[in-house]
């Protein structure tokens, strides 16, 4: 494994900013603690740094030796409203709010990264070190730095980004030629009856009975109207009906998430969905409604830059430390915004078999993937602005 060996020498120093950062985690939107800490450690490098992009991000600015193409190297920053039960002596200070997902590893890989980029700028060009907030819960912070004019304040020819990765080995990375994670959008079916009393249920139109009906019927749309070498999900994950034991209600509500990896699959399920639940509440006299709540579209790897990367993977971390055999997945991810606009790949980086899932309130970072992530950060920004 081909470690710089500067940030080798930094471990520590990575591992005690990637601690605080755990123990003060926060939320979507809320990250101005760790937006200060980030630009303050930039400045102690000599960076240059932007604020105020998407709220609480911001973006530090590397000048290479000579002038040159430029990059952007994008790392999130925001925790999960969760509660903490790890029981470490750096577990979360902040009720509520942890980083089970490790944005706090990510930011502090960039951070390493960005030491090292700035103390030595053997490149030449520029690099855009990208923090990133908001990118859980369907926050779209990558949205809303776009928004505010990240790709027309900063010019970069291609972006990047990175996620640890539980479940596969410390030492070994990922980056899919394409589809790499899915969209994902939310719908609510209001399902519209004549509510009445319990013991008399046929003087009314019962939208519980199809409510049932309907998620029934719904789950067919995967089986048996999905072509089996299409990707998709559909979840319905809350059913809310009624206020008392004695009364049909007047309504139903039924929400979900589809997740697809591609734009006409996702057209189609929506329709479908909504022809489907149509049809299914009728056989009861019913009407539906549907609201979708549009999420983040598919991640997709430019594939002449995921290619490129892993060239980059197998050199440093050896022939065994590429792993292409892994399927993209049906979670979803923000940076998709940022890939939908620059040619660019995401990274999954080995986080090892023994870690906790995402979202685990058991998760803690691998602090040994810090040197990792940091040099593989450098050795990108230096090989693609040689």
């Amino acid at each position: 494994m081909k470690l710089i060996k500067e940030l080798g020498e930094a471990h520590d120093e990575m591992i005690s900013w990637r601690r605080h950062l755990h123990q003060n985690p926060e939320i979507a939107y809320q990250e101005k603690d760790t937006s200060d800490f980030v630009a303050a450690k930039l400045e102690s490098f000599g960076v240059d740094v932007h604020r105020g992009f998407g709220g609480t991000g911001l973006v530090g600015v590397i000048k290479g030796k000579n002038d040159g193409k430029s990059i952007g190297l994008r790392a999130d920053m925001d925790a999960l409203p969760m509660s903490e039960e790890t029981n470490l002596a750096h577990a979360s200070q902040r009720p509520g709010a942890m980083h089970a997902c490790g944005h706090d590893g990510h930011t502090t890989m960039l951070l390493g990264a960005a030491q090292h980029l700035a103390k030595t700028r053997n490149f030449n060009g520029t690099v855009h070190c990208i923090f990133q907030p908001a990118e859980e819960g369907g926050n779209a912070g990558a949205r809303s730095m776009i928004n505010d004019g990240l790709f027309e304040k900063f010019v970069m020819d291609s972006v990047w980004g990175m996620h640890n990765w539980p479940g596969l080995e410390v030492g070994r990375a990922v980056a899919h030629c394409g589809p790499a994670m899915a969209g994902a959008d939310i719908f609510v079916l209001t399902i519209t009856g004549d509510g009445g009393h319990a013991a008399m249920p046929h003087l009314t139109h019962d939208p519980i009975v199809a409510a049932g009906i309907c998620i029934t019927a719904l789950q067919t749309l995967i089986s048996r109207r999905l072509d089996p070498f299409d990707q998709a999900v559909i979840s319905l994950t809350r059913l809310d009906a009624g206020s008392a034991y004695n009364v049909i209600p007047g309504s139903a509500t039924i929400g979900g998430t589809l997740r697809t990896m591609n734009a006409a699959t996702r057209e189609r399920m929506i329709a479908d969905i909504e022809n489907v639940a149509r049809n299914a509440v009728a056989t009861l006299g019913c009407d539906v409604s549907m609201e979708l709540r549009p999420g983040y579209p598919p991640t997709v790897n430019h594939e002449a830059d995921a290619l490129y990367v892993r060239d980059i993977i197998t050199d440093m971390l050896g022939p065994d430390g590429l792993e292409t055999g892994m399927t993209p997945v049906m979670g979803a991810e923000d940076f998709s915004f940022m890939l939908a606009q620059k040619p660019g790949a995401y990274v999954w980086l080995g986080a090892g078999l023994d870690s906790f899932n995402l979202h685990s309130p058991h998760f803690d970072f691998n602090d040994d993937l810090l040197p990792i992530g940091a040099s593989l950060w450098v050795h990108l920004a230096e090989q693609k602005l040689a």
